[in-house]
């Protein structure tokens, strides 16, 4: 053996290498160069993982968004930046100008534009600013004066509509979209949106006429086909079911938009190897969308035996909405979250509603839930600044579990009467419990009594199952709640008065 074998052998150093968000920012900023945003929204979005309150990243991937044409989401990031992080990050309001520009907001776009040139009148967009504003002055030319920002309003309204139908506020969505429909006769997609209100109201044949008159005046209109279809598959009508569908599998849109509503029109029917067709087609060209478009492709994925595929889109379905664990396609519990009141991000979601009558009933869901403790924990710890006195006194009673809080709060009374003969309180239920909240503040801006609760529980029953085409009489309602029919037929008056 030579000597050298015997010389001391040194240890291998091992270097542990941690990436940090600086690192996925560098790598972000250099996949955005090369155009590769998928890869780079993968990498910014890590880094904003590691370092959350940073407005550069936060700043960067609203710019990614924007050449990605996801200009609401970058619009929510800008404006979370000079809200929360950094209001002196002044190119966000150039940002925020292009986008609503592209938008057709131009009052918004005008106003953002503007504010850039006085707060960094020697900036680095300055010039594209001045050109923007150019462009925004000559739209107005071409345009009467009170036309300019006709075109903003429509978008508002379809914004505040789509918001109202997602949160249950179908009665509210209604009025918007009458309003929208009264001003923009030839606007279907307020259409389609006004038959989804009227059926999650349960005035089927309302918005089966509604669909009816699009499909009059706009032959072939894909949207009001597909909510047909989907309205006849949750009526059980499978003649119709079967006329629809195969009129649809021959359609071979060449629009993003129409790719997607056939693919997610099925996934709904449970037709999931024509849904699969048309959502991995999307997937395969980079289509993004948001959070429902990856749930339906994991759905379709799974249930046509691409398992790998649906948990890895599974993933991106919890970074949009981390409510949605729990309802995997695969998961053999997903039976136990089909109630509200064990679903405790559904009810944190109500508590953050701008409308009074969902947190009042984000308050009765948080009485009956099993995780009664956990809820009141975040939201007094949230100390929500939209409660009014009503609901935090509600809220102190059923956080002291004070015996007598029903006799002080008469609507959490008649919502536990309604509790008795419904519940679970699922997606279908939750539209009663809405009605009951919004009659009650209804009752007391007009100062009515509340007295009898039984007649306001069976009332507000009647009407809600009136409205989804449920057979059923007041005599028999009225038995079941102990009253006499002329009671109850007073009080359904008063309940349909207060909802008009």
């Amino acid at each position: 053996m030579s000597k050298d074998s015997k010389a001391t052998k040194q240890k291998a150093k091992i270097l542990s290498f941690v990436p940090t968000a600086e690192y996925y920012f560098t790598k972000g900023v250099k996949a955005y160069n090369r155009r590769d945003f998928h890869k780079a929204k993968k990498y910014f979005l890590r880094a904003l993982q590691l370092e959350p309150g940073e407005p550069m990243i936060t700043c960067q991937l609203a710019v990614l968004y924007t050449e990605m044409g996801e200009y609401q989401q970058s619009n929510r990031l800008l404006h979370s930046v000079l809200d929360e992080l950094d209001e002196e990050l002044y190119e966000c309001h150039y940002f925020l100008a292009n986008n609503y520009a592209h938008l057709g907001l131009f009052k918004d776009a005008h106003h953002h534009a503007k504010l850039y040139m006085q707060l960094e009148p020697y900036g680095e967009f300055v010039e594209d600013t001045e050109d923007l504003l150019q462009l925004l002055t000559l739209e107005a030319e071409e345009l009467e004066d009170d036309d300019f920002y006709e075109h903003d309003d429509l978008i508002v309204q379809q914004e505040q509509a789509r918001n109202l139908l997602e949160s249950g506020h179908f009665p509210k969505a209604i009025e918007v979209l009458t309003s929208i429909i009264e001003n923009y006769p030839e606007y279907w997609s307020a259409y389609n949106n006004l038959a989804l209100a009227y059926f999650y109201l349960g005035e089927v044949e309302q918005a089966f006429e509604i669909l009816n008159d699009v499909l009059q005046k706009n032959p072939g209109n894909l949207h009001a086909m597909c909510n047909r279809l989907v309205f006849a598959y949750y009526q059980q009508d499978r003649q119709e079911v079967n006329q629809l569908k195969s009129v649809l599998e021959k359609i071979k849109p060449l629009s993003i938009d129409h790719q997607y509503k056939l693919g997610t029109t099925f996934a709904l029917i449970k037709e999931y190897e024509l849904a699969y067709t048309w959502l991995r087609k999307l997937h395969k060209h980079g289509y993004e969308g948001e959070g429902a478009f990856f749930y339906w492709l994991a759905y379709a994925a799974y249930f046509t035996g691409h398992e790998s595929l649906a948990q890895s889109v599974w993933k991106q379905v919890l970074e949009h909405n981390p409510e949605k664990e729990g309802f995997e396609p695969w998961s053999e519990d997903k039976e136990k979250y089909s109630g509200f009141e064990e679903h405790v991000p559904s009810i944190m979601k109500k508590f953050d509603s701008q409308f009074v009558e969902e947190r009042l009933f984000a308050i009765f869901l948080t009485s009956v839930s099993n995780q009664k403790d956990e809820i009141l924990s975040k939201v007094l710890r949230k100390n929500n600044k939209n409660f009014s006195s009503l609901e935090r006194e509600y809220l102190s009673c059923i956080k002291e579990d004070d015996a007598d809080y029903a006799k002080h709060f008469s609507a959490h009374e008649t919502a536990e009467l309604l509790y008795q003969y419904h519940q679970p309180i699922g997606s279908v239920e939750s539209g009663l419990y809405l009605m009951w909240f919004t009659v009650y503040v209804k009752i007391l801006n007009e100062e009515l009594s509340l007295k009898n609760k039984q007649a306001w529980a069976a009332a507000v029953e009647y009407v809600w199952l009136h409205l989804r085409n449920e057979k059923i009489t007041q005599a028999s309602l009225a038995s079941k709640y102990n009253l006499s029919p002329a009671t109850l037929q007073k009080y359904v008056k008063s309940v349909k008065n207060l909802l008009v």
